[in-house]
């Protein structure tokens, strides 16, 4: 089974910075893509962004400019480096990892809080 683990998350002042990880192992299938996800309470999740192995990026258009992706295939890992935080940035952030046949594999999210 695959193991996803996150990490970064904390408590930042708006306008501060984070960047979470996150780490993928144990599949013998390639992985062909990774993503962060975030819910806030009382609203679904959505996508936040996502990169492909070959190096692709995806971005919610409110979020361009202050947050990027990135990833290290070698360690089959991806960063999310948030700048500029915001209150509404406030969510818990999920990782999936996504196999050449599809299967999802979720981290277990990481609280970020952002305080006016």
């Amino acid at each position: 089974q695959v193991q996803v683990v996150e990490s970064g998350g904390g408590l930042v002042q708006a306008g501060g910075s984070l960047r979470l990880s996150c780490a993928a192992s144990g599949t013998i299938f390639s992985i062909e893509h990774m993503a962060w996800y975030r819910q806030a309470p009382g609203k679904q999740r959505e996508l936040v962004a996502a990169i492909t192995s070959g190096g692709s990026t995806n971005y919610v258009d409110s979020l361009k400019g202050r947050f990027t992706i990135s990833r290290d295939n070698a360690k089959n890992t991806v960063y999310l480096q948030m700048n500029s935080l915001k209150p509404e940035d406030t969510a818990v952030y999920s990782c999936v990892a996504s196999d050449v046949l599809g299967r999802r594999y979720w981290g277990q999210g990481t609280q970020v809080t952002v305080s006016s």
